[in-house]
């Protein structure tokens, strides 16, 4: 007996729906490459040494502003439409590539902030509540997915199944976790929004892209969470059962 066949039909249904999010979700990324005529793996290359050395501790200080703006902003500031959400990061991106590297990574914390909050947004809209601690550290876990402008054919999906825990030192633990790719990811961005000539509509296509992948991959992690909670089967075969059906859409 196959894993396949100890998956419900409706369950079927709704892991294929999460796959063409999946694959929704590196769509705009590619077409932001083409855009800058450039490869993912090269990106970084053009960032100053610098700047290179430095984008992991960056990283987890963008981490750690968001994670504290999400906290004390739920509940003065309502979860926003996913659309409102594109249309802010694209315009802050826009403004981030206008001004080249230093406008770029002035305008990293704020848009990792608004990612964070869109995250939790998603999670509310699946049952969850996006105001528990553990709840958060779950939304910073989708940060760990591979990002927009990678080719992910669903091999690397371990943050669908990670588990933390956000209280005393673990908030550190987390961001220790989290930063290494996101980091990669961000440095990714960055290069893209300081091309010479595109700037602002670099930075514009590239945020839209990112804001677009988080927001899909989002849909992903809380659409798996809900379905093992509600069909009471375990997430590691439901995760074996969604790689199966990226591939399945991949080669369509």
């Amino acid at each position: 007996m196959t894993g396949t066949d100890l998956v419900p039909l409706d369950t079927n249904k709704t892991i294929a729906e999460l796959a063409r999010r999946h694959r929704a979700a590196g769509g705009v990324g590619l077409q932001v490459l083409n855009m800058i005529g450039g490869r993912a793996e090269n990106l970084l290359e053009r960032l100053p040494d610098p700047v290179k050395l430095g984008l992991e501790s960056a990283t987890e200080r963008a981490l750690t502003v968001a994670l504290h703006a999400a906290k004390q902003s739920r509940g003065v500031v309502p979860d926003q439409k996913g659309w409102l959400n594109t249309a802010l990061t694209t315009a802050m991106g826009a403004v981030g590539g206008a001004g080249g590297l230093p406008t770029a990574l002035a305008e990293l914390p704020v848009t990792t902030t608004v990612l964070l909050r869109t995250i939790q947004g998603i999670a509310a809209e699946y049952g969850f509540d996006a105001n528990d601690p553990d709840m958060l550290a779950d939304c910073m876990t989708v940060f760990a997915s591979a990002g927009p402008l990678e080719d992910d054919d669903g091999a690397n999906m371990a943050f669908l199944t990670t588990r933390v825990t956000l209280t005393g030192t673990a908030v550190h633990g987390i961001m220790k976790s989290v930063a290494p790719r996101l980091a990669t990811v961000l440095g990714q961005k960055l290069a893209a929004q300081t091309v010479p000539i595109l700037g602002a509509a670099a930075g514009a296509a590239t945020n839209y892209a990112f804001t677009s992948y988080y927001q899909e991959m989002a849909h992903v992690h809380f659409g798996l969470r809900r379905l093992a909670r509600d069909s009471g089967q375990p997430e590691t075969l439901l995760v074996e059962e969604l790689r199966r059906a990226i591939k399945s859409e991949k080669s369509r």
